[in-house]
């Protein structure tokens, strides 16, 4: 398949167009080829020193690495689960020495001096369980408040 135009000239202008073309192409894409190596590179490189760290230079801190990080996360955590292990000694029956175990000697004691059907309290009279209006005598100004000893009749009275 020979394709030629009749002017030898013309003939190789073109020969020559089409391998420069297609040399150019293939320059392209060995270009475009190393330079995607070398940004691969690149990253490969960033990700191998943040993988080791850095040391310090001037004007720049040290990066510890990953796995200094991660030890310095194990040490964290080991510290938190210290504390969860005392918040949770603190919440289950176990020894006596524990919060719980105090609540529940607190309610033990509680349900021993308060029955379930308690006695009514004795009210002295003229006191109505606390103040519900503002007497006409209270010079307080605190209003409705059932502990003042500033009203006849509460807290035994004046």
């Amino acid at each position: 398949m020979e394709a030629e135009t009749g002017v030898p000239a013309l003939d190789t202008v073109l020969v020559w167009g089409g391998a420069v073309s297609l040399l150019a192409g293939l320059v392209t894409l060995g270009w475009r080829l190393a330079r995607g190596v070398v940004r691969f590179g690149r990253r490969v490189d960033d990700f191998i020193d943040d993988w080791q760290g850095e040391p310090s230079r001037p004007g720049v801190p040290a990066r510890p690495g990953v796995m200094e990080r991660m030890e310095g996360m194990e040490t964290r955590m080991g510290v938190l689960e210290d504390g969860l292990a005392r918040v949770t000694h603190e919440l289950y029956p176990n020894s006596g020495e524990s919060l719980r175990d105090a609540v529940d000697l607190a309610n033990r004691r509680l349900a021993f001096l308060c029955p379930e059907d308690p006695v009514p309290a004795r009210v002295p009279v003229g006191d109505s369980r606390g103040d519900t209006t503002v007497p006409a005598g209270d010079t307080g100004g605190d209003g409705l408040d059932p502990t003042s000893e500033d009203t006849p009749g509460d807290m035994g009275g004046h």
